[in-house]
């Protein structure tokens, strides 16, 4: 039997328990599920099976084809409305092939559970499931409810000063990240606290939750920032500070306010300040007197969110420490430093980032100490540049040599930042745009794999 019928039946086993059982509710539907029934912020019953959302959730081309010799299915030509037309032979069918996917789905979970032939909790199930506020669609629809009876321009500038990931567009773990132990400690305990923070708020301990990552570019800020959110299953709100600053400088305060009032709305979520050491630059500057409220409302509003009260999680960042002061310093409860990686992680880095590569060969420590000083995102271009000249050779197999001159190109070519004139076509340069290729100062690419 193919997994394409199996997930057909599953899908239709769902939908006709969940209609059946009125107690529960979207976040006991799995999120392939979920996501095709979702409707204006809510899920109605009864839910309507068809041909086009099996085909979504399922992910087949030809779902009814997949499940159309089975004796329980149906199929209305007219409407594409698909059914179980004897649900009691379609449970006992799906649980003999598959009852390992119970525990999985707390729909099924709710309804099988007690049976001897399925081992499945329903507590846990619903637990381990992505919850709703997780959901692209959910959020969404909650962008367009709160905002939508803005004036529509003014709706759209709020929406693009920010950058919404749904945690099911990160594709990155905190698994998937080379860490030092201080950053892993680090994260451990402020997942505790989101785990607990009834007890917190009981106890009186609110200000947790305001995180400051530091460090050079490359070093993995974002990317930890990103895989924290993917892994507490958090809509990840990002920033860029100085992308704040209106033309019309009168505006830049009432921007700070709808960044944190998005944050707010989305909650819970991570809200990820990136720059953040625009505000001290713009507190030490004779910068106009607008922008100096905007960031005294920047600060003021830091102070007044809290993982605790609001469930958002704040996570400033910054390339330059040494410029922020102490009214900065002191919204944040934890500093996190992201140094540049020493030779046992980079080796880590190059044995995680080549997990799916077989290189002949391939001595990761070596590659290490000839990469001193390079952060996560320049060992990824080392290895985009090996892979590149590869293929020029027609290979896809990767050597050590690939590895080693990648590395002396990577050198070369970084050494072209420190001149000031290149002789030749100085047009060149401009038209490859940056040089070094690694992306500015984006670390959202980091210590990843």
């Amino acid at each position: 039997m193919s997994s394409g019928a199996l997930d057909v039946i599953e899908f239709l086993l769902t939908t006709h328990l969940y209609d059946k059982h009125q107690n529960l509710d979207e976040n006991d539907l799995p999120p392939e599920i979920r996501q095709v029934f979702w409707h204006e912020g809510s899920i109605e019953r009864p839910l309507r099976a068809t041909v086009e959302n099996a085909r979504e959730a399922a992910g087949l081309d030809r779902p009814w084809e997949a499940i159309s010799d089975l004796m329980f299915t149906d199929r209305d030509e007219f409407s594409g409305t698909l059914e179980l037309t004897q649900p009691e032979m379609a449970e006992k069918w799906f649980l003999d092939r598959a009852a390992d996917r119970v525990a999985a789905n707390p729909t099924l979970a709710y309804a099988f559970e007690d049976r001897d032939d399925v081992d499945a909790d329903y507590e846990t199930a619903r637990d381990e499931n992505r919850p709703v506020q997780a959901d692209r669609a959910w959020i969404d629809s909650l962008l367009a409810e709160h905002f939508s009876d803005e004036e529509e321009e003014d709706g759209e500038n709020m929406l693009d000063l920010v950058d919404i990931h749904a945690p099911e567009e990160v594709e990155l773990t905190l698994d998937d990240l080379v860490l030092t132990e201080n950053q892993e400690d680090e994260i451990k305990k402020i997942v505790k606290a989101i785990e607990h923070r009834e007890y917190l708020s009981r106890i009186g301990l609110r200000e947790i939750g305001k995180l400051l990552f530091v460090g050079p570019p490359g070093t993995g800020k974002t990317s930890t920032a990103r895989a924290l959110g993917y892994d507490l299953d958090l809509p990840f709100v990002e920033v860029k500070l100085s992308m704040i600053t209106s033309q019309y400088l009168g505006e830049t305060a009432k921007n700070v306010e709808k960044v944190f009032e998005v944050a707010k709305r989305l909650s819970p979520c991570i809200l990820f300040m990136d720059e953040f050491d625009f505000v001290a630059k713009t507190r030490r500057s004779d910068e106009h007197a607008a922008i100096k409220r905007a960031v005294n409302t920047l600060l003021k509003s830091i102070d007044n969110i809290s993982l605790i009260q609001d469930d958002v999680l704040l996570i400033g960042a910054t390339n330059h420490p040494d410029q922020l002061d102490a009214a900065a310093w002191r919204r944040f409860d934890e500093i996190i430093n992201f140094p540049k990686p020493d030779d046992q992680m980079r080796a880590d880095i190059l044995r995680v980032i080549t997990r799916e590569m077989h290189i002949e060969d391939f001595d990761p420590p070596a590659l290490a100490e000839r990469t001193e000083g390079l952060t996560g995102s320049d060992l990824r271009m080392v290895l985009r540049e090996a892979v590149l000249d590869a293929l020029m050779e027609n290979r896809t197999d990767l050597r050590q040599d690939d590895l080693l001159r990648a590395i002396e190109d990577f050198e070369e070519r970084d050494n072209l930042k420190d001149l000031d004139m290149i002789e030749g076509d100085h047009d060149a340069l401009v038209a490859g745009g940056d040089i070094s290729g690694a992306g500015g100062e984006d670390d959202g690419h980091s210590h990843d794999h």
